[in-house]
């Protein structure tokens, strides 16, 4: 039996029967979709993290890399000579870490290498120390630059597998900046007093001109044009055969230091490497690379500098000899390579208008311009006529001037306001002043 209340329960309970399931629907949606956000958002993160590790992973790689290749640079500088064809091949095929680790194991040679020669390169390797040598540049305020920095000289991958494996470099300025506006000025160490004021005449006038001079930091041409170009304020590069932090010859040191707080000092030997006659020689192949041309200013048939400007040649730079008396054995040799198609020069506009940019000419060369060569032809004529003494008449004078005795007379009336001629009696006769300018100007002739 029911109650007055039980359809009123019965109702409700219908009421939310029919409301639940729409309910539930769509606290499902929201649930599944704040699911479905979580898990992109999670997503997204991990992906993030693993992009930044691999790009952290990727710098650590590099960096160790980059770090491999320094130290490996660095122990060949130590253990294979400059210049060094076959050890370039090997870098170049093979890559610097590679090469450096084969002579640190000591394993058998590699191509082009003689048992002998490869022995001889792994005692060298034993007792190289990299970390060292950089520790020792640093202290002596010297950096070591190699191929692919942003401060190595282009122009040196011209020397193939010559080219050094790096540079040791003392001074502030960026090899790089300087070496591209440079010229070599290079010549005999027993120079002349003509040689000394020539390559600092040049190497003065190219700094004034904004150009670099580069020279070998020797006694004779070398250190005079390091001293023309400091002199004038400018700046020069020194590329020495041994180490950098150890100034050769030692009655250079001052120079030298100099040198290397107003511009450069560059060498491929490491710290504290002393220079042999060879690596003098092999030196020289990067002063021509290094440059746009090379100055020979003195130089005999078998002058060092005469190395510097074949292998100038060779690259393809313009190649400059400085011409001297042709009894002087100094100068025998720049006059054998201007024979054999070098540039004569005597001053550094001639230099620039060979390697410098088009439209840098030297100024056309001609004798003093005298009063004489701005007088008329025919007034110069008449002028030319007047005997060197005593006097002449108009008819005399018109006779070798080949002209009439009136224009004669208008001519020397001219002459004589100039200065030239004066009249005594019914003649004309050359004042002092005409007699030393027609002397002048047959002497020029």
């Amino acid at each position: 039996m029911s109650t007055p209340h039980s359809p009123d329960r019965s109702a409700g309970h219908d009421r939310e029967a029919e409301h639940d399931p729409k309910a539930d629907r769509a606290a499902e949606r929201d649930t599944s979709a704040g699911r479905e956000a979580n898990a992109g958002q999670e997503l997204r993160d991990q992906h993030a993290e693993h992009g930044l590790l691999a790009r952290d992973a990727s710098r650590d790689l590099l960096a160790r890399d980059a770090e491999g290749d320094l130290l490996a640079r660095v122990f060949l500088s130590r253990v294979v000579e400059p210049g060094d064809a076959t050890g370039g091949r090997w870098v170049r095929e093979l890559g610097a870490v590679a090469v450096a680790r084969r002579l640190r194991e000591g394993t058998p040679p590699l191509a082009g290498m003689s048992e002998k020669r490869w022995a001889g390169m792994c005692a060298r390797a034993a007792r190289a120390d990299p970390g060292r040598d950089l520790a020792v540049a640093r202290e002596a305020g010297v950096r070591f630059v190699r191929p692919g920095d942003t401060e190595w000289p282009a122009q040196l991958d011209d020397l193939g597998d010559a080219r050094p494996v790096g540079l040791w470099v003392r001074g502030r300025p960026s090899l790089r900046i300087w070496a591209l506006r440079s010229v070599a000025l290079v010549g005999a160490r027993a120079c002349t007093e003509y040689g000394a004021h020539m390559a600092a005449t040049l190497a003065a006038g190219l700094a004034e001109r904004g150009w670099v001079v580069v020279s070998g930091g020797a006694y004779g041409v070398d250190g005079a044009a390091h001293r023309g170009a400091l002199g004038s304020g400018g700046a020069t590069v020194a590329v020495l055969a041994c180490g950098v932090d150890r100034p050769y010859p030692r009655g250079h040191t001052e120079l030298i230091n100099r040198i290397a707080q107003q511009g450069l000092v560059v060498g491929e030997l490491p710290p504290g490497d002393h220079p042999t006659p060879s690596r003098f020689i092999v030196r020289n192949r990067v002063i021509a690379a290094l440059t746009r041309g090379t100055v020979v200013v003195e130089a005999a048939y078998r002058s060092g500098s005469l190395v510097t400007a074949r292998a100038a040649q060779r690259l393809g730079r313009h190649t400059m000899g400085v011409p001297g008396p042709a009894t002087s054995a100094l100068s025998a040799g720049v006059h054998e390579l201007l024979r054999g198609g070098a540039a004569l020069v005597t001053d550094a506009a001639e230099v620039v208008e060979l390697v410098g940019d088009m439209g840098e000419l030297a100024p056309d060369r001609h004798g003093p311009v005298l009063p004489r060569d701005l007088l008329e032809r025919d007034t110069r004529q008449v002028l030319a006529a007047l005997p060197g003494r005593g006097a002449a008449t108009a008819a005399e004078i018109a006779r070798g001037a080949r002209t009439t005795a009136d224009d004669v007379v208008a001519r020397l009336y001219e002459l004589r306001s100039l200065g030239y001629v004066e009249r005594h009696d019914d003649g004309w006769k050359l004042t002092r002043q005409a007699m030393i300018s027609v002397r002048v100007g047959r002497e020029g002739c």
